[in-house]
Parts: structure tokens; C-alpha cells; sequence
């Protein structure tokens, strides 16, 4: 639990049925290792809010420290990737090292939780079991949720088959304006709470560049404009500007948008206009994909004609149509039509309809 109405939602939705329930808030970042000091930190504000909810509900919870794990699995490995020019999702990472991950280790050698056989979370996804000619077993299926427009799957696509199948989601057939109407309903503490954005360990009140200016080294370089070839202004790290965004530079005849990086020489290289024909690309090559099926990908991909599927490379986006080809150089993703903004580093999740299957690190855009 986080606090929030959907898990808050979550919690009363499973109370009201007949489980054996227990609460975990997971506390994932240590302000200490930023100020020093615990004074003001928002986990705390959290805490009391799920302590609250769950005397209510008359639920048993306990809070688990993984700040430790979420900095070593989860953190680290995003600042590499940020320093590196690269544009990584912690979010993603979270879920499988930490929420699937970690948690579900600590629980499984905690005698206290020696029973637990499913975990339960507020994330807007579903699930159901299909039955393979090639498993005596059926095997969990991570699909859409009915609310399209909340639907998260995308940052749930990392998860191995272990977690996914000892997984519920109580949200699955609620839309985000439902959760909230049930939330004042039962008059749950969370019924006006504001919804929480942004990569968790920045928080919302700070600016995500100077967040990362405490842990990166300023590595000032070339910014050059791509149609002309000039410099125009400089950066302090490749880190500090994401493919696709706008550059935010005065004295330019018009707006100027990032449309590449280039490591060797530490350039960031801008155009003008937001639709540019340099801030589309046709393909991509995937590193690092993870079926969450392991051991049985689809057929297709094998296939010199490929398998025809959908993607994301962002949480918000629409599903875009492509072909899916790994061989031995690989993964190979080619759109129908041409991508805006697709950057070195983000999470690609495929999708077969409303099915996810995994996902891979978007390594080079063609």
C-alpha cells in the first residue's frame, strides 16, 4: 500500500471478501542519503496515511525498508544510463527488481508471511490464465485494463512469470473516475488525495535536472544545430536533455526540439520545428528483452515475415502498429508508420491486442 486511493481502494475491495489479509507500505528511498536528515520527508506523510487506512479496514500492516535494494537494482543502474546519454524508466525497473523482486524475497524468508500465496497491488492492469499445448499447466497472461487511458501495463511489462502468477488486481475492470467514486463512498481517507506523478525518488516539487545534478558530474559539451552545423549553446551533460524535448533556447528564430545525441563526441544536436522529419524514426534495435514467458516467445518473431504486434516506448502513448524480428544480431522493431521521439534507453513493451509479453531497452533507433 502507498497511501493513495487506488491501493486504499484496493485494500476495501479485498476486505470485503474473504481473504487473509495483510498490508506492506514498502519504503524505497532514503532521504537521509540526500540530506542527511529524515525532517520533512514524504514516506513518513505516507505511512501514517496507510496506518490510517488500515485501522480502518482492520487490516495488520508493517512497513519494509528496501531503500537499499531499490538504490542498488534500481537507482544505480538509472544513473549509469542517465549519464551515459541514455533515457532510462525506473519506474519499469521498480516494478520487476523491487516490487516482484525484492519485496516478494523479503516476504517469501519472512516466517511472519510464510503463507502468503498472492500479492495484491493498485496498479490498473489485469490478468487471466491461458492453457498451452506446450505446459500441463495454464500460465498467467498480463493484459490491458478497462480504462485505457490509465492502463498499466507498460510499467508492469518487466515482471518474470513467478511474480505475474502469484499476482491480483483488483482494479483491472475499474476506470479511475469509479475507483474514486467507491473511495468517497466508503469515505476513505485517500478519497481526495491528489494523484502522485513522476519518477518517485524526485518527487513532484522538484526539477528532474537538478535532481540529478547531485549525483552526476557536469560534463559540459556542444549543443549544435543540425541544419546549419553550428554550435548555439552549450549543456552541462548529455543527462540533461531527453530526445524528442524541447531545448528551450533564446535568441533562436524558432523553437528548437533534441533530435539526437552523440556519445563520442558528448554533442546534443537540435532542429527546428516539433514535427521534423529528424524526430522520426522508421526502426529500432532492442537489447536486453525479457518474455514474460521465458522459455516460449512467439513463434512469429522467428519468422522471416516477423510478428506483426503493437508497441509503447512510453506510458502515455497510443499502441503503435509494427513487426517484430529476433534472430541471432537480435531484436528489430519496424514501425507502420514513422515514431516521434523514440530515445537510447526507454522501455519498449509489445503487445499482441490487449496482451503484453514483455519488454526490451530501445538500444539504437534506425
Amino acid at each position: 500500500m502507498s497511501g493513495g486511493v487506488d491501493s486504499s481502494v484496493t485494500a476495501k475491495i479485498l476486505a470485503d471478501k474473504d481473504y487473509d489479509l495483510s498490508a506492506v507500505f514498502m519504503r524505497n528511498w532514503d532521504t537521509r542519503d540526500e540530506s542527511g536528515s529524515d525532517q520533512g520527508c514524504e514516506w513518513k506523510k505516507d505511512w501514517e496515511d496507510v496506518q490510517k487506512i488500515c485501522r480502518m479496514l482492520d487490516i495488520p500492516v508493517r512497513m519494509i525498508d528496501l531503500s537499499r535494494e531499490y538504490w542498488m537494482r534500481v537507482f544505480e543502474p538509472s544513473l549509469r544510463a542517465w549519464e551515459s546519454g541514455h533515457t532510462p524508466n525506473p519506474d519499469v525497473w521498480c516494478n520487476k527488481e523491487v516490487k516482484f523482486g525484492a519485496l516478494l524475497e523479503r516476504l517469501t524468508g519472512d516466517p511472519a508471511f510464510s503463507n502468503v500465496s498472492w500479492i495484491a497491488t493498485g496498479h490498473y492492469a489485469g490478468k487471466d490464465w491461458k492453457s498451452t499445448c506446450d505446459s500441463s499447466r495454464p500460465r498467467p497472461r498480463l493484459l490491458k485494463s478497462r480504462d485505457y487511458t490509465k492502463d498499466q501495463t507498460y510499467y508492469l511489462s518487466s515482471i518474470p512469470e513467478t511474480g505475474l502468477s502469484r499476482s491480483l488486481f483488483p482494479l483491472s475492470g475499474f476506470k479511475k473516475t469509479e475507483v474514486r467514486e467507491l473511495a468517497a463512498k466508503w469515505k476513505l481517507p485517500a478519497a481526495a488525495r491528489n494523484e502522485s506523478m513522476g519518477i518517485c525518488f524526485v518527487g513532484e516539487k522538484r526539477k528532474f535536472e537538478e535532481f540529478l545534478s547531485q549525483y552526476i558530474i557536469s560534463k559540459p559539451g556542444s549543443i549544435v544545430d543540425m541544419t546549419t552545423g553550428e554550435q548555439v549553446a552549450t549543456h552541462q551533460g548529455l543527462w540533461s536533455y531527453t530526445i524528442g524535448q524541447g531545448a528551450k533556447l533564446g535568441g533562436m528564430p524558432q523553437r528548437m526540439f533534441v533530435a539526437k545525441k552523440e556519445i563520442e563526441t558528448n554533442t546534443i544536436f537540435i532542429v527546428p520545428g516539433a514535427d521534423n522529419p529528424a524526430l522520426y524514426v522508421n526502426k529500432i534495435r532492442v537489447s536486453d528483452f525479457n518474455w514474460i514467458w521465458a522459455d516460449s516467445p512467439p513463434q512469429d518473431v522467428l519468422q522471416p515475415s516477423g510478428l506483426r504486434a503493437h508497441i509503447k516506448y512510453r506510458h502515455c502513448m497510443t499502441d503503435a502498429p509494427c513487426t517484430v524480428h529476433h534472430d541471432e544480431s537480435g531484436m528489430r522493431i519496424t514501425f507502420d508508420e514513422p515514431q516521434r521521439a523514440v530515445a537510447p534507453g526507454q522501455i519498449v513493451a509489445i503487445y499482441l491486442e490487449d496482451w503484453c509479453l514483455g519488454c526490451g531497452v530501445i538500444d539504437l533507433p534506425e
